[in-house]
């Protein structure tokens, strides 16, 4: 779903996203981005490490964060910077929510902030951050 009208967005606008992380992300990602970590791919290796399992790449979730503010904040703006914190390991299957919320806007100059959060459905959180966005419907002449 992408945000239509401009006045939704605004500080404290909200937006929420669910996805399950796939055996078939994980490997995507790990040929795109040559991260071939054992820990991602080899289910025995994973055995011996002290999460037991793989674990997903923790960029697969800056890569939904940018997927999520084109669809919710405004397709067209620029992913301008992003801080990432994982806080605790995503599973292959494990089911994310994503919360963006946007906590600058200076509309008149075309940029924002936005708080990103990821947790399981359980509620632990997995990843948080800021993103800066430059937005595609503030100043035109940026």
């Amino acid at each position: 779903m992408t945000v239509e009208n401009d006045a939704d967005r605004d500080v404290g606008y909200k937006a929420i996203r669910k996805i399950q992380i796939t055996d078939q992300m994980v490997r995507q990602f790990a040929e795109m981005s040559g991260d071939t970590n054992p820990i991602h791919l080899d289910e025995e290796f994973a055995k011996t490490t002290r999460f037991k399992r793989r674990i997903a790449h923790g960029m697969i979730l800056g890569a939904l964060c940018s997927r999520y503010l084109n669809e919710t904040i405004g397709s067209g703006g620029i992913y301008l910077a992003q801080t990432l914190k994982f806080t605790n390991p995503v599973f292959i299957d494990d089911i994310l929510i994503f919360e963006l919320e946007i906590t600058k806007l200076h509309k008149a100059r075309g940029f924002g902030t936005v708080q990103t959060t990821a947790k399981k459905e359980n509620g632990e959180i997995v990843m948080k951050g800021e993103a800066t966005i430059m937005i595609s419907w503030g100043s035109r002449n940026v």
